[in-house]
């Protein structure tokens, strides 16, 4: 692992690989190490470049947090690739970070290859649902983590794959447990305010893109993963089933074979001779 102080904060990175770079950004409240599958498949043939976003993982919150837009995490992400001297990359992102590479896009659309949406959608919360991350974000403050992670392990994978696949319960529930509450709210009332990246962003994209979401996802059921196809101009979707919301871990095989399927048509598209 690595650090670059970029930003006004210190992130937190790895750099696997080499050849094409593949940004890949993590959701909420995870880090970098929710790729682990990714990265080892993927690094043979892609430089795949995995942060701890703002506050997650080894990365820090700045001095105040609380001004913390959300913009600021894909500005982050952008001069990490500066420091990195990687000008085009592929980029994908799971949830929030979904989100994120939504911004990346809007910021700097011309360095972007393709884009890859793993469970997660564009348009703005209902007012219930933003005032739902405000109360969270008080909540994880004054009660901490633990609580949490214990409650909703049962969304972010199906909740018969939190006894058939322990392992992969106890990194997502270790994850979480390991994320300051102080960095989870202010992710989580940044994302409060987001722009609509439905009609201003998504209208725009002219990559490549691939959207893929868990049949059983619960915070981002499939309906979202449509509506994510039927506003991109060049996107084909993918459903894996028997997944919930983080299929990168509960069916990393099919996972991978659809991303890896994705980034060889756009390097070999039908037609094309080897």
């Amino acid at each position: 692992m690595a650090k670059a102080k970029i930003n006004g904060v210190e992130l937190n990175y790895k750099v696997t690989g080499s050849k094409a770079p593949l940004v890949l950004i993590h959701g909420h409240p995870f880090d970098h190490t929710m790729w682990y599958p990714q990265v080892i498949e993927f690094s043979d043939d892609y430089q795949v470049i995995t942060p701890d976003l703002r506050g997650y993982g080894n990365s820090s919150l700045p001095h105040h947090p609380v001004n913390t837009k959300f913009e600021d995490y894909a500005t982050d992400v952008l001069q990490l690739l500066d420091y990195l001297n990687v000008d085009r990359f592929h980029l994908a992102g799971l949830s929030m970070g979904g989100q994120i590479i939504m911004e990346i896009f809007r910021q700097a659309p011309n360095r972007i290859k393709s884009l890859i949406f793993a469970d997660t959608f564009a348009g703005l919360d209902t007012p219930e649902i933003k005032q739902g991350r405000y109360d969270a974000a008080n909540r994880l403050e004054k009660e901490g983590m633990d609580a949490y992670a214990d409650e909703v392990i049962y969304k972010m994978i199906r909740p018969k794959h939190v006894s058939s696949m322990p392992e992969v319960a106890e990194h997502v529930v270790k994850m979480m447990k390991a994320t300051a509450p102080e960095a989870a709210a202010t992710a989580l009332r940044a994302r409060a305010e987001r722009i609509d990246y439905l009609t201003k962003v998504l209208p725009q994209i002219n990559v490549p893109t691939l959207v893929i979401v868990g049949r059983e996802d619960e915070f981002t059921p499939v309906a979202k993963a449509e509506e994510l196809k039927a506003n991109l101009q060049n996107c084909k979707l993918v459903i894996i089933e028997d997944a919930g919301h983080m299929p990168n871990l509960e069916h990393p095989n099919e996972f991978n074979q659809a991303v890896i399927y994705f980034l060889e048509s756009i390097s070999n598209p039908p037609g094309t001779s080897l």
